[in-house]
């Protein structure tokens, strides 16, 4: 049974280029809750305990200092089938392949650079948003 709830976070390209406010808007109009959100900046550190799923690959450096290199906004959001549903208004990871009207279609600089993260699955939606918020935190 699809969860609920699903995490995301404006990365640090998206930010600095002025469009988070832009997604948050897409974000709700699709009808997603936000129970919560903040800016933040990652360390090195921080975002290599964050991506450490990916600490064998060969991009894991360069991700680790993409996503401290400028501020973040993480997010919790619900909804039914939120993490189908998001990843569908997230478009494909490559903006290139992203359909129209996505927020990577429309935000996304390249692959590296896609504007945003989505959670892929419930259990990890749920991990992801305890990294970044503690209970007291969601509202």
């Amino acid at each position: 049974m699809a969860g609920n709830k699903t995490f995301t976070m404006i990365k640090p390209d998206a930010v600095a280029d002025g469009h988070t406010g832009a997604i948050i808007k897409m974000i709700e109009e699709a009808g997603f809750r936000i129970v919560a959100l903040k800016k933040t900046v990652l360390t090195p550190e921080r975002a290599g305990q964050f991506y450490e799923v990916h600490k064998e690959r060969g991009f894991y450096n360069d991700l680790c200092k993409y996503m401290s290199s400028g501020a973040i906004v993480p997010m919790i959001l619900e909804k039914d089938n939120a993490v189908a549903d998001f990843r569908k208004l997230i478009g494909a990871t490559n903006p290139a392949n992203a359909d129209e009207g996505t927020i990577r279609k429309l935000f996304a600089k390249s692959i590296e650079a896609n504007a945003i993260h989505g959670s892929d699955s419930d259990e990890n939606a749920e991990i992801e948003g305890n990294f970044f918020f503690a209970r007291t935190e969601k509202f």
